[in-house]
């Protein structure tokens, strides 16, 4: 398997990145967050996926290994396949993606091409418990009124942390609540899965 590849980017186009080591070029799918890190530099390093089909080997290459991290989890999730992983991920950071999943808000995935509301659903529900113990979210950004699911939950979060809860048993409490809940009802859905 290849982990990685370093050497001069010589071609990229919306969704591929061409690096060129040894006299070959190796083709890379990737995001437009890789992209957008790697396209002014000559010399650039991708840690790389290689997807085996019946019909091809496709090579997936990102610019971090967060993200490539990320590109697996979505994949292991029953009906999504690197395209749809990529789009996800061509929206939003692995960052964003782990709150996401950890506060249940599946309404930001479907903003992604090709991510319906059922496969959104299907992520948070499968990954939930892996995100919680891989990545580490901190309660900074789970208490940002920038961060997932708008002000409602992140007020919801604060509120529910002066009661004295951490911000993963809030985050926890709060997945899977309707995102355009009020802030009260948020802290209801919150206060009972706490109980």
């Amino acid at each position: 398997m290849i982990y990685s590849l370093q050497g001069e980017l010589t071609h990229w186009e919306q969704g591929l990145a061409v690096v060129e080591c040894g006299g070959v070029g190796y083709a890379c799918r990737t995001t437009m967050n890789t992209l957008a890190k790697i396209r002014d530099q000559g010399k650039v390093k991708l840690f790389t996926y290689l997807h085996v089909t019946e019909n091809a080997l496709d090579l997936f290459g990102f610019a971090d290994n967060s993200e490539l991290q990320s590109f697996k989890q979505l994949i292991s999730v029953s009906g999504v396949g690197p395209k749809a992983a990529l789009s996800v991920l061509s929206d939003i950071t692995p960052s964003k993606l782990a709150l996401c999943i950890a506060t249940g808000d599946s309404k930001t995935l479907t903003k992604s091409p090709g991510i319906g509301a059922k496969i959104a659903q299907r992520i948070v529900l499968e990954l939930k418990d892996k995100v919680a113990k891989e990545q580490k979210i901190s309660s900074a950004e789970l208490a940002s009124p920038s961060s997932v699911g708008g002000s409602a939950v992140s007020e919801a979060i604060t509120a529910l942390q002066t009661l004295g809860f951490t911000p993963a048993q809030c985050a926890t409490a709060l997945s899977g609540a309707d995102p355009d809940s009020t802030v009260e009802e948020l802290i209801k859905f919150g206060l009972k899965n706490l109980a």
